[in-house]
């Protein structure tokens, strides 16, 4: 009986006892774990470009500018009119007379390309005025000194990339959350962006404890162990987003452990400590826990194997954890349970496998040749993951950055057909299949009303199409919902007749679609629009940009011309910001596009109609908990605001 301990050494012997022995399950412990951190505001520090590597974006990121900033050359040869060599062939070359200017990067063409002429031009020169296609130098022959001979015909846009067409203005280049790596520092430069705000790296002390752990690199004394944990566990921590610290091992003292890991919670954002975890005498660290503030150990004891001795601490808001002492426990827990959390604290997604298997819902062309290495886009299809082609061009940064891997297509291939089921490799291993995929129209709407979905957590891709192809992609089970705006004459309507079965619609907004004209043009200035467009007809010089086959805006200048095909008609670029770049250069003198766009290049605008951007929802996945919320985003007074201020009309 004199060896018993007083009855208050029992009971305090007894409750630690019984904490270690309460084993939770592993989804219980990381439930309770992770309750007890989030939500929690994510700390925001501005930083330059060339210092961003590895962090995750603090904030969402839109385009200052259009890039490119002009209609420019992919190719080097001669800028042309596609209508010129609608005729031209190998037994019918056409002759064009050559301006006197040779168009190089970074200059300013200062003549226009004429009926019958050309403009000799390099790989990433501005297209002059009147041009609307880029022949190259190798699909001609020199006719004289001042001509030459074409003996192939061109399409209207053919090696052009058009202002805007690979980032927008006003477009949401990346989201909060993004991990930054060499493809979005890119992206960020070619916007202009100098600094950007990340979420600053959570500081993570790292203690090991144990009387019998010696350093590596010095001597090995009896009975003691070279300090694995310390290496293993600050090497995972910066892994992971974490800016660790080692600060040494330290023996099983209560009083000196105390004192470290007291000097370290001040010091740091997390502490993880391994060993002294488990219920014998020596195992100190879980009983200083219970000091170091409210609310204390949450979980003591994981039923994992290995792992059971795993305990996870909040103490004033920081996160504690005590790993087991064994490397492999140590190193499983860690990944499996602390990790997730300790990425989550630096705004980085979840990790994921390097390679997946995908199919590729379209045709994807390749040269006989060469083995083709093609940037994809993954979403989640109604069989399983898809595999979209992210090509803008060559020149394009998007087409790298957005990209999540790539696939191959053999040298003997000149194709990989649609449905082909292939091999994805991923850029990262941080792969997240998105939550919600968008396949239509963009507008620059739609960037207020994804914004809430992002910072509740939901991970987005919008892939811009086009109304068509959007509903094409809807149709095929390949997307969520489809943003559409199509006018039907025969209705009157928009978007419903373009309806098919499995399909609804959901109405977003209204934006005012106009006439596009710089400011002070006199031939438009305080006209109607009926008037500007036949001031604008009547004019042999005055030059038109359009839109794309395909787009709603196309429709909507098909049925303004009436048939009529004026100058610069076949100038077809794929956005609203690239019209409106075409006219503020002075490369056109009209054009069409919707309101905050001209608003935003400061050009005249004479309103024509108000069209509905709504999208076409996918029946089958309407309950998706990322459908949902973006359906309550669209009715949220937060995003009706936003879009409003944006200069659109909810709905």
């Amino acid at each position: 009986m004199n060896n018993l301990p007083p009855p208050s050494n029992l009971r305090r012997d007894s409750v630690e006892q019984d904490q270690f022995l309460k084993i939770l399950s592993r989804d219980e412990a990381i439930a309770r774990f992770e309750a007890a951190l989030f939500p929690r505001a994510l700390t925001p520090t501005t930083c330059a470009l060339a210092d961003a590597l590895g962090l995750a974006l603090a904030e969402d990121v839109f385009a200052p500018v259009d890039v490119p900033p002009f209609d420019r050359s992919n190719v080097d040869g001669f800028a042309v009119r596609s209508a010129d060599l609608v005729s031209a062939g190998e037994a019918s070359a056409i002759e064009l007379t050559l301006n006197d200017e040779v168009i190089a990067c970074g200059t300013a063409p200062k003549l226009a390309v004429k009926p019958g002429s050309a403009t000799p031009i390099a790989t990433g020169g501005p297209l002059p005025r009147g041009a609307d296609a880029v022949v190259m130098v190798e699909h001609t022959q020199p006719s004289g000194n001042d001509a030459i001979e074409v003996r192939r015909s061109a399409t209207p846009g053919q090696f052009v990339s058009f202002a805007g067409s690979d980032i927008a203005r006003g477009e949401a280049v990346l989201r909060a959350g993004t991990l930054i790596g060499a493809r979005e520092i890119g992206m960020l430069a070619a916007c202009g962006l100098a600094s950007v705000a990340v979420v600053r790296k959570p500081r993570v002390a790292v203690l090991s404890t144990g009387d019998e752990l010696v350093q590596p690199g010095e001597p090995l004394r009896p009975a003691a162990i070279f300090d694995t944990n310390g290496a293993i566990v600050a090497a995972a921590v910066t892994e992971n987003g974490g800016d660790a610290k080692f600060l040494g091992a330290f023996p099983d003292d209560e009083v000196t452990l105390e004192a470290a890991m007291r000097d370290a919670l001040r010091g740091f954002d997390m502490l993880i400590l391994s060993g002294g975890t488990s219920k014998g005498a020596g195992d100190v660290s879980h009983r200083i826990v219970s000091k170091l503030g409210p609310p204390g150990i949450i979980a003591h004891g994981v039923a994992l194997k290995p792992g059971k001795p795993l305990c996870l601490a909040v103490c004033d808001g920081k996160p504690v954890v005590i790993l087991p002492g064994f490397p492999t426990s140590a190193m499983f827990t860690f990944h499996d349970i602390v990790a997730p959390v300790l990425r989550k604290l630096a705004g980085l997604p979840p990790r994921a496998e390097a390679q997946v298997e995908a199919t590729a819902p379209v045709r994807v062309p390749s040269e006989l040749g060469r083995t083709e290495f093609v940037m994809v886009s993954l979403a989640e299809g109604d069989d399983g993951l898809v595999a979209y082609p992210t090509g803008k061009g060559s020149g394009a940064i998007t087409s790298f950055a957005q990209a999540d891997g790539f696939l191959s297509i053999d040298a003997l291939a000149d194709h990989m057909p649609a449905g082909t089921r292939a091999e994805v490799k991923l850029f990262t291993p941080q792969l997240r299949v998105p939550d919600l995929v968008i396949v239509g129209s963009h507008c620059t709407g739609l960037d207020r009303v994804l914004g809430p979905l992002v910072r509740d957590g939901f991970s987005v891709r919008s892939i811009a199409v086009g109304s068509l192809g959007g509903l094409t992609a809807a149709k095929r089970g390949e997307c969520d919902l489809a943003p559409i705006h199509l006018f039907d004459d025969k209705t009157q309507t928009y978007n419903v007749p373009f309806l098919a079965p499995g399909l609804e619609l959901v109405r977003g907004w209204l934006r005012m679609q106009g006439f596009v004209f710089r400011k002070g043009d006199t031939r438009f200035e305080g006209k109607s629009a009926e008037k500007a467009v036949r001031a604008a007809l009547a004019d042999p010089s005055c030059l038109m940009v359009s839109r794309n086959q395909g787009a709603g805006t196309r429709i909507l200048i098909d049925r303004l011309l009436n048939g009529v095909r004026p100058d610069g008609y076949s100038n077809q670029p794929k956005s609203h910001n690239a019209v409106a770049a075409a006219v503020t250069q002075d490369r056109a003198d009209w054009g069409v596009t919707i309101a905050p766009v001209a608003r935003a290049a400061g050009l005249g605008f004479i309103p024509l109609t108000e069209e509905h951007y709504d999208f076409a929802v996918v029946s089958a996945r309407k309950d998706r908990p990322a459908v949902q919320a973006l359906l309550r985003s669209l009715a949220s007074q937060e995003t009706r605001d936003a879009l409003t201020e944006a200069g659109f009309t909810p709905a």
